[in-house]
Parts: C-alpha cells; sequence; structure tokens
C-alpha cells in the first residue's frame, strides 16, 4: 500500500464515520496528508486529518481520532492505529501491504512514479537560451541540467513539453561580437567593449577558413560574413556542447524572425490599440509596474526602434498562438524583473498573466582546493560548460547542479565531486544501484530463479530495516508529483540520496547481519526469505534507475 493509496483509505473511512454520525463530510479535504513520522517507533505513517478538520466539525480531535482508528483498524492492510497527543493517528501496515509497494514497482517498471496529472497540458519550456558570443557559462549549464531535468518530470506526470531555445541573433550584442572577431581576424586586440577568449580566435579563423576574402570585403559586406559565419559557428558550438551534456532541445527560435516576419510591429500595433501602452516623451511604455516590476518600461524608444522588451512580447504570443497553456521561463539571476513585464506582456495582450512562470536561477561557483576556480582556459573570465564536465565528467556536473534548489546559490566542490566515497552524492546514489547488480549477478550465477513477483511471499521481509527502504519506495510517485507541481526537480534528487542510504544500511546491517543477508555462502541453503529480498533488491534498483533517468544521470551497472 502506496502512502498515496493509504490516504485515499484514510479519507475513505473518514467519510464513512462522519456520515454514520450525521457529520458533514464537506470538511474533509480533498488529498489527505500521510507522512512517515521523525520517530519509526511510532509507527509506518501518520496523518493529522482530525487535528485538521475537528474544529470545523464541533468535535473533540482525540475523539474524531478515535472513531477513526476504529474504522481504520478493521481495513484490510492496517495492522494497528493509535491516536497520539491531541489528534494525531500514527498507523502500522501489515506485511503484506507493505509488499504490495515492491510489487506495485516492479510491475510498473519504468513507468512507476509517473502518472496523469498534467495529462492534456501543453508546455513552453524555455531555458538556456545562451547569447551566441560565446560558450555555455556556469549560469547557463545550470539552466541546461535543471531546465532538461523539470521537463522529464513534468512529462512524467503527462504534460506534453516543448523545450526550446530562444536564438538571440539580434541585438547589439551581436555587432559587438562581430566586432571582436573581425579584430581577432586581423591580429588586433579586442574592442573594448568585445569579447575576449580563446573561442573568438578560434572562431575567426574558422570564418577566414571558409571565406578567404571576408577582410578585403567593404565594411558592411565584411561585417555580415563575419555575422552570419561567425554566429552559425558558435551556436553550432554551443548546440554540440548541450548534446554532450545530455541536453537537447525540440526548437531553436530565432529572435531575429520575430521582426522579420513583422510579428514585433503587430504584437505593438495591437497593444497600442487597446490602450495598454501610454506615450511619453516620444517613446511608448508598457505598465510593467502593474505586475510586479520595479518600473514601467520602455517598448518603442522614442527613436522609433523596439526595445528588447518589444521582441519578448511578440515572442510570448507567438509561444500561445502555438497552442501552449503554460510557458515556462528558466532565466537567470540578474533577469528578476522580467516576471512582472512578461506577466504585463501577457495582460496587456487581454491573456491570462498566469500563462507565465518565470523562474530565476542563482549563480554558481566553483571551489577546488578549497579556493573559488574563477578563469576558463578557453573563455577567459567565465567558466563554462565544458570546463565543469572536464573536471568531473557529465553524470557528476549534471547531479550537482540539479540536487540545490534553483533559489540559492550553490558552490560546487570538485575535490568532493572527483571522491569515490559516501561525500560524494552523486557516487553515493550511483554506488547503490551498481551494488545492487552485483548482488543480482551473483544470484543469477548461483541459478536462484525469483520467478514472478506475484507469486513472491513478500510478508517474509519484516526486518525494521527492510520496512524502511520499502516505505521510502512508496513515497517515489509523491516525489516526483511534488517537483512537477513546485518545478523543482532537485526534490528527486534528495530523495534520491534518501533511498540510497536507506538501502546501503540495510545492505551493511550490523544489527542482524545474518537476517540482512541474501545469498549462501559455500553450501548454505538458499534462505525462504532470499527471494523476498532479492526482489526487494529488484524494486530499489528500479526506483533508483527511474530517478535518476529523471535527472538525465546514468545508473551503472558497475562502478
Amino acid at each position: 500500500m502506496t502512502p498515496a493509496a493509504l490516504a485515499d483509505l484514510v479519507r475513505s473511512a473518514a467519510v464513512d464515520v462522519l456520515t454514520s454520525r450525521g457529520l458533514d463530510t464537506g470538511v474533509l479535504p480533498a488529498e489527505v496528508t500521510v507522512e512517515r513520522p521523525r520517530n519509526p517507533e511510532h509507527g509506518d505513517y501518520a496523518t493529522n486529518l482530525a487535528l485538521q478538520v475537528s474544529k470545523k466539525l464541533g468535535v473533540n480531535p482525540r475523539d474524531f481520532a478515535g472513531w477513526l482508528a476504529e474504522a481504520l483498524t478493521k481495513q484490510d492492510g492496517v495492522a494497528a492505529v493509535d491516536v497520539a497527543g491531541p489528534g494525531f493517528l500514527n498507523l502500522r501496515l501489515d506485511a503484506d501491504a507493505q509488499g504490495a509497494i515492491v510489487r506495485e514497482a516492479l510491475t510498473a517498471g519504468a513507468a512507476y512514479g509517473h502518472n496523469e496529472l498534467l495529462a492534456g497540458k501543453k508546455i513552453n519550456l524555455e531555458f538556456v537560451s545562451a547569447n551566441p558570443t560565446g560558450p555555455v557559462h556556469l549560469g547557463g549549464t545550470r539552466w541546461a541540467a535543471v531546465g532538461d531535468a523539470l521537463g522529464r518530470v513534468l512529462e512524467a506526470e503527462g504534460a506534453a513539453v516543448t523545450r526550446e531555445y530562444y536564438f538571440n541573433d539580434a541585438g547589439a550584442q551581436i555587432d559587438r561580437f562581430v566586432r571582436s572577431l573581425v579584430a581577432a581576424a586581423k591580429g588586433e586586440p579586442a574592442p573594448a567593449d568585445g569579447y575576449g577568449g580563446g573561442y573568438i580566435a578560434d572562431i575567426a579563423a574558422e570564418v577566414i577558413k571558409r571565406e578567404p576574402s571576408a577582410l578585403s570585403l567593404p565594411e558592411a559586406e565584411r561585417d555580415e560574413t563575419f555575422r552570419r559565419t561567425g554566429v552559425n559557428l558558435m551556436f553550432d558550438e554551443i548546440k554540440q556542447s548541450l548534446h554532450d551534456f545530455g541536453t537537447d532541445f525540440d526548437v531553436y527560435f530565432h529572435e531575429n524572425s520575430l521582426h522579420e516576419s513583422g510579428a514585433v510591429d503587430r504584437a505593438v500595433a495591437q497593444l497600442k490599440a487597446s490602450g495598454d501602452l501610454y506615450e511619453e516623451d516620444g517613446a511608448w511604455w508598457i505598465r510593467s509596474k502593474d505586475f510586479g516590476d520595479d518600473k514601467d518600461r520602455v517598448v518603442i524608444k522614442s527613436d522609433g526602434a523596439p526595445a528588447y522588451i518589444a521582441g519578448d512580447i511578440a515572442y510570448f504570443k507567438d509561444k500561445r498562438d502555438r497552442g501552449f497553456d503554460l510557458c515556462i521561463y528558466m532565466l537567470g539571476a540578474d533577469h528578476h524583473g522580467y516576471i512582472g513585464r512578461l506577466k504585463a506582456a501577457a495582460a496587456a495582450l487581454g491573456d491570462d498573466p498566469n500563462t507565465v512562470e518565470v523562474l530565476i536561477g542563482q549563480l554558481v561557483n566553483l571551489v577546488a582546493d578549497g579556493k573559488p576556480v574563477r578563469m576558463s582556459k578557453r573563455a577567459g573570465t567565465v567558466i563554462t560548460l565544458e570546463d565543469l564536465v572536464d573536471a568531473v565528467g557529465v553524470d557528476a556536473a549534471r547531479y550537482s547542479l540539479i540536487r540545490s534548489s534553483v533559489d540559492s546559490a550553490v558552490d560546487i566542490d570538485l575535490d568532493v565531486l572527483r571522491k569515490t566515497t559516501a561525500e560524494n552524492p552523486v557516487y553515493y546514489v550511483q554506488y547503490a544501484h551498481a551494488r545492487i547488480a552485483r548482488v543480482l549477478e551473483n544470484a543469477a550465477d548461483l541459478k536462484i530463479e525469483l520467478g514472478d513477483v506475484a507469486d513472491a511471499d513478500l510478508t517474509l521481509l519484516t526486518m525494521d530495516k527492510e520496512g524502511a527502504l520499502i516505505r521510502t519506495l512508496g513515497e517515489f510517485p509523491k516525489v516526483v508529483a511534488s517537483a512537477a507541481e513546485l518545478r523543482e526537480p532537485h526534490r528527486v534528487a534528495r530523495y534520491l540520496e534518501g533511498l540510497a542510504g536507506a538501502f546501503h544500511k540495510y545492505y551493511d546491517d550490523k544489527d542482524d547481519p545474518d537476517t540482512a543477508r541474501v545469498l549462501p555462502k559455500g553450501d548454505e541453503e538458499v534462505s525462504p526469505r532470499a527471494v523476498p529480498q532479492l526482489h526487494l533488491y529488484r524494486a530499489t534498483q528500479q526506483v533508483l534507475r527511474n530517478g535518476l533517468a529523471l535527472l538525465g544521470v546514468s545508473a551503472p551497472e558497475r562502478m
């Protein structure tokens, strides 16, 4: 019985109890909260339902808890129910009910933890969107990992997710990039406002290789050649580095297309016609302050040129015209003002501001030998995606960036991520998977036939550490649902660390090593507990694999 199934059982029992006493069932929440108590001696699960609703019912919470306890003890799978404190209920499940979690995990396989809560929802998830003026830096790398994981989590809940990269191929930053390439091709220093780093010289050399006469062209034609070829080279490199990192996109949307197609002009004309833009000092402004921005923003400058937000407005309209129900933007720490301006854009277009969600990611710092790492060999002033991957590998890089809430800055200790100890969180989780794989391989070598889990006597899994491990497996679907609802894939990583910990404690049981041991030694007979235990191992391995897949991290068989 999973926590979700138990919650449904508690609510059903509460409905029966209230109905039999002529009390209002409408006070019951749609979903009952069932949690594991901090102290396992109190029971397998606990609920505060009686405390939640007793005041509305006009009854003593301990009385209601007592009625509920009496009803629940009659239910299949519930071994005991105790009333604690002012009205908490502590529940214990019988062994067969707990074993059902193992069966469910193995029967569902790769689908365990998934459901259809977001079925029918079309979500546009835009992330990274780094300017094509240099390699992906650490902030973009964090979004590459977190954004991809969030997409996987949302899909696990049934959503149709389109991963989108907004290709900023218009604006002043591209002009500076072009001037930097031309300077490098001429052997001159980078402009004061330009881009440095070895990658500029590399791309400039490749432009000359492809277009040998580029420097001899008239200035405008020369710059266009460097712009066209240089931007494409840089963007191809960005896409390849992201692909190698395990992050791919469904759509690469070109900002320039919004201007060339007239989409920006049409969006601005619509806002002017509706009165949602106002004119002041020769410029046109949107009332973004009304939606949390610190000030209203210029959409059309006094010289008639569109400001950057004009493209944002047209881009949002384009997403909605493509049929997306929700547009999630994942932006860097310096983009907090975009929350208000994007919601203002939605409202001004006559749309629901809640169709816009903006997630702001905080900074990432690398530490090695106890000191900050600040310089890249290739990019010069920033650390890049490739720098991090070269240092620790893709799995460790992705996992370390995902496992912390994006609301907080994170320090990545390269020395820790290189360790093959429990101190390294990704190793700790992956090692649990590999450990199980080794046991299952040895069981196969011993010709131990597992058979169908439906036929296994899982009531033999009576050790406390087995119960703790099984209940942890049962929490996985709820964790995935919470990660999707709150847009927090780090919850999956932290759950996996807890699951790995529960398994390692069981595997290394020092209190009862003979009972915890799975495989026979020497000429020993195979224990009756061996098959149920191996099914528990398999279920744990499956959930570890499912969770790592949601993070885009591998589940190795050997380490």
